[in-house]
């Protein structure tokens, strides 16, 4: 009489070779679920200063987009600039979050550090009226280096660039 099925040391021997398949592919797959939360949270924020800027045009008034609590990576903000204070107050009106995980740094040089304000023209414009113009920079987790980068220009432009560079920014965040 024929047997059908497998042995005991067959079926052992099928785990041990999966378990070695997967252990050579998870860091793969982790590698690649944090280049997608990267790409998807750079395509956001690029949407969302571009929107910004669509609202300043639109509503003929200073709009600003910040990052919630100061932090870029926990999400942002857009909110109407009628006092001219920007974050700072509370009483200047909502018009869009996007909250976020915080799992991607995200990190500003000094003049987007914080904010990105246009003006009722769409231009991005300091307090003070000077021009704003910097890079936000989507750093990888475990190691000081940009990823991707969110840049604004002086004339309002946004772009998407993807140099991977090391970056102290990126550094700081650790």
């Amino acid at each position: 009489m024929s047997q059908q099925g497998f042995s005991l040391v067959e079926l052992l021997m099928g785990l041990v070779i999966g378990a070695i398949v997967l252990s050579l592919v998870s860091p793969a797959l982790a590698a690649l679920g944090e280049s997608n939360r990267r790409q998807q949270a750079a395509e956001s924020l690029l949407a969302g200063i571009r929107n910004a800027r669509t609202q300043a045009i639109t509503r003929n008034q200073s709009v600003v987009i910040h990052g919630i609590n100061g932090d870029w990576s926990q999400g942002w903000r857009i909110i109407l600039d009628i006092s001219g204070k920007g974050p700072r107050d509370s009483s200047n009106p909502l018009l869009v979050e996007h909250a976020s995980d915080g799992r991607v740094p995200i990190v500003g040089n000094w003049a987007v550090s914080r904010y990105v304000r246009f003006s009722s023209l769409g231009q991005p414009l300091m307090p003070k009226k000077a021009f704003q113009a910097g890079t936000l920079h989507l750093c990888a987790s475990h190691e000081p280096v940009s990823q991707l980068q969110v840049v604004l220009a002086a004339t309002g432009r946004v772009r998407l660039s993807s140099d991977k560079a090391e970056q102290a920014l990126c550094r700081a965040r650790d």
